[in-house]
């Protein structure tokens, strides 16, 4: 297959909302020519078009682009699903529970990628927004149970000097492939980056109980759409053009 006409024929459909349809095409080149041959396609992919399949994770059946969207990709496209305005973070947390914790990398790869780029910590604060006060008990007591915690939080002179502590759980207690163990793995592997992700967790916290909320935090209104609209297949932002895109 000619792989120029096939990222022209799946950007159209992704265009046109079938998502369904760019993710058959895509995953028809790698039953007939190769894991390899759709590796190379996905990184002339856009990163927009990467996101707009891999967010519609569907758990009972596995996903080829999953599997093997590389680390850099991934964070690149990662970063700007903030577009989709979907602040329940549904489409956030399944597209990176399953590639994350895909098994053939080590999850920290996949967050190492995501802390190189700007907007990666915003994009885990965005994450764990609804665990927040869990990801502090974490931070301070090293448990997730928040009966351990006082409910004051670390400074973050004093997160810094805590980034080293030797854990207090075992990643086997935590292993649940969701955001305990992603929490548990961004904390003892890459320290710096967890406390960054707590500390814009606490802005947004802040800015919400302002009454700021999400659309005072993010400048690209005019570059993103109702989720709704992109479930339905009515809509996405793959033919629409941001800075944020652009910038990749």
């Amino acid at each position: 297959m000619n792989h120029l006409a096939l990222i022209t024929k799946t950007q159209s459909l992704i265009a046109a909302g079938d998502i369904v349809g760019a993710e058959s095409a895509l995953s028809e080149l790698a039953d007939t020519e190769g894991d390899h041959a759709l590796m190379v396609v996905l990184e002339q992919l856009p990163a927009k078009d990467v996101l707009a399949v891999i967010r519609e994770y569907d758990d009972s059946k596995e996903s080829v682009v999953n599997m093997l969207v590389s680390p850099e990709m991934f964070a690149r496209a990662v970063v700007i699903e903030k577009q989709y305005k979907d602040l329940t973070r549904t489409h956030l947390r399944g597209m990176m529970n399953s590639v994350i914790f895909r098994g053939d990398k080590e999850p920290a790869e996949f967050l190492n990628a995501i802390g190189d780029l700007d907007g990666g910590s915003e994009a885990l604060a965005d994450y764990f927004t609804e665990k927040w006060s869990r990801i502090e008990a974490f931070a301070r007591t090293g448990n997730f149970d928040t009966i351990e915690d006082d409910g004051e939080m670390l400074s973050e002179s004093a997160l810094y000097g805590n980034a080293y502590a030797s854990p207090r759980l075992e990643q086997e207690e935590v292993a649940d492939q969701d955001w305990m163990e992603l929490a548990w793995i961004l904390r003892y592997q890459n320290p710096d980056l967890f406390i960054e992700m707590l500390l814009v967790l606490r802005a947004k916290a802040r800015a919400h109980d302002l009454g700021l909320g999400e659309e005072h935090e993010l400048e690209e209104e005019d570059a993103r759409v109702e989720t709704g609209d992109t479930d339905r297949g009515r809509a996405t932002p793959a033919s629409r053009e941001s800075d944020e895109e652009s910038a990749i």
